[in-house]
């Protein structure tokens, strides 16, 4: 029995070489990067003292692309502004390819590829052109949306005055009023803050967030089939992810039943009015799946990044009142008495518009983009990518970048200003990406900040609670870097009303 015992275990050991030299050989012509080990491969050298900066630091040592292993899986990572521009826009085409994530094949299904985030060819084609049409409809960049985005600033300004002054967290009424206008696109209406399902999908977001960059969500994509049997926070996710889709399909029904009863008020309205269209074509990829994802991706991503940037727009200001109050004193100067302004005053508040990127640019808010597929051979400076690699554009590197920002580290409003004050903006500013697969909410994004931002800053002066001397600007490490929980002080200006 014990000879047999050795037996197998000497086969077991000897089929990992043999893997293991396979897998040697066959990253030999892939950029170089940190020693993948047998099974784990290079994540080893990730979880040790990892930091929000991470990926910078390997490009420091590997070069501007460098490839890290997840067990057996290449993942071609690519550093500073030109590198990534040759990616993203030069070679857009080669690599607009979306892999799936090990978690969301088995927690979607067979809706997996659906909605816009994780899907490509056809159904990621489709639904993007959906989407940008469907927005310009509803009024993106004309005042149609700012008014649903006002609305919610107002609420916000009314919940900050409830302060009275006093020390309070902001990030969840930024959150609620973030996700209320993508609500309102989205559903066709708002939540109050107390409801208890809007509520629950708060809570949702940011435990998804969160779980993205975890221990478990790594240990996920490297043993797949071992994590899928195991306990865990994932198993968590799973629930999630059923609770959420079920919520959109309750949507879509209830939208589906008073079809035809009105014009189109929502994104559902416009996603069954072009499935009902698209009825009899065969290549046509609309379904209650696919809007089912697009509906739960929008929630995530539009609440998530606004308000992480909100709340690290506030936590800028208190921590450089000197800059809060040239904000304050531009807005008064050029907006005066008027009660309503637009995004298209941002054109004449450059300080302002200088600051809002340099939030932007400084506070970068995401640990690392999602990851693209190349659909063809490719060769990048040198680098042969072969096709179905994954590639990860690391955007904190271009906006980081020392060779394109005087002072990357620093918080600097004048990147972003000319010798004469005027705005400027080069093409090194890649918050929201680049190429085919840029951020489909890019344009809303910029209007929620800039129209939030604009509002609490006229109304409120805000500082340190009394006795702290200073908050932590250091982000934490998270799929969203979220600023250290604070509170601060939101002062009612004599001015305002």
């Amino acid at each position: 029995m014990v000879e047999s015992w050795d037996f197998w275990v000497t086969v077991f050991l000897g089929l990992l070489i043999v893997q293991y030299l396979k897998q040697l050989w066959s990253s030999r012509n892939y950029p170089p990067g940190p020693f993948q080990l047998p099974l784990i491969g290079g994540i080893l050298r990730i979880g040790t003292g990892i930091s929000h900066n991470i990926l910078i630091k390997l490009a420091e040592e590997y070069g501007k692309i460098y490839t890290l292993w997840l067990g057996h899986r290449p993942l071609v990572v690519v550093s500073g502004f030109e590198a990534v521009k040759e990616v993203l826009v030069d070679h857009s085409d080669d690599f607009a390819g979306r892999p799936v994530a090990a978690f969301i094949k088995i927690a979607l299904g067979k809706s997996a590829a659906a909605g816009i985030l994780f899907s490509s060819g056809d159904t990621w084609k489709q639904h993007r052109r959906f989407g940008l049409v469907t927005l310009r409809k509803m009024g993106m960049g004309r005042k149609l949306m700012e008014t649903q985005i006002e609305m919610e600033a107002k609420y916000l300004v009314e919940s900050f005055a409830c302060t009275k002054g006093q020390p309070f967290d902001p990030i969840l009424p930024i959150t609620n009023a973030v996700s209320n206008v993508i609500c309102a696109l989205a559903f066709g209406y708002r939540f109050s803050a107390e409801d208890e399902v809007f509520k629950q999908k708060l809570e949702s977001v940011d435990y998804v967030t969160k779980y993205a960059t975890s221990v478990s969500a790594v240990l996920y994509e490297t043993f797949p089939w071992l994590m899928q049997r195991l306990p865990g926070s994932h198993q968590k996710l799973f629930d999630i992810f059923k609770k959420e889709n079920s919520f959109a399909m309750g949507e879509i029904e209830k939208h589906r039943e008073q079809q035809n009863k009105y014009e189109p008020q929502d994104i559902i309205d416009f996603y069954l009015l072009q499935m009902e269209k698209s009825k009899n074509d065969p290549t046509s990829t609309y379904s209650d799946d696919n809007l089912a994802n697009f509906l739960n991706e929008l929630f995530i991503a539009g609440t998530e990044t606004s308000a992480t940037s909100l709340q690290w727009a506030l936590l800028l200001m208190v921590s450089y009142p000197d800059i809060q109050d040239k904000v304050y004193k531009e807005i008064e100067e050029v907006l005066g008495s008027s009660e309503s302004f637009s995004y298209q005053d941002h054109k004449k508040l450059p300080y302002t518009n200088a600051v809002i990127h340099e939030i932007l640019r400084a506070r970068y808010i995401l640990f690392l983009g999602l990851p693209r597929e190349c659909v063809k051979d490719v060769t990048i400076r040198g680098f042969h990518i072969p096709k179905g690699t994954f590639i990860i554009s690391d955007l904190r590197s271009v906006l980081l970048d020392p060779e394109h920002w005087e002072t990357p580290e620093k918080f600097n409003p004048h990147h972003f200003l000319d010798k004469d004050g005027n705005f400027i903006a080069g093409e090194e500013f890649l918050p929201f990406g680049a190429g085919a697969r840029i951020c489909l909410g890019d344009q809303l994004a910029k209007i929620e900040i800039f129209l939030f931002f604009t509002h609490l800053l006229r109304i409120f002066k805000f500082q340190l609670p009394e006795g702290v001397k200073a908050l932590n600007k250091e982000p934490m490490l998270g799929f969203t870097l979220h600023p250290h929980p604070y509170k601060i002080c939101a002062i009612p200006r004599s001015t305002s009303t």
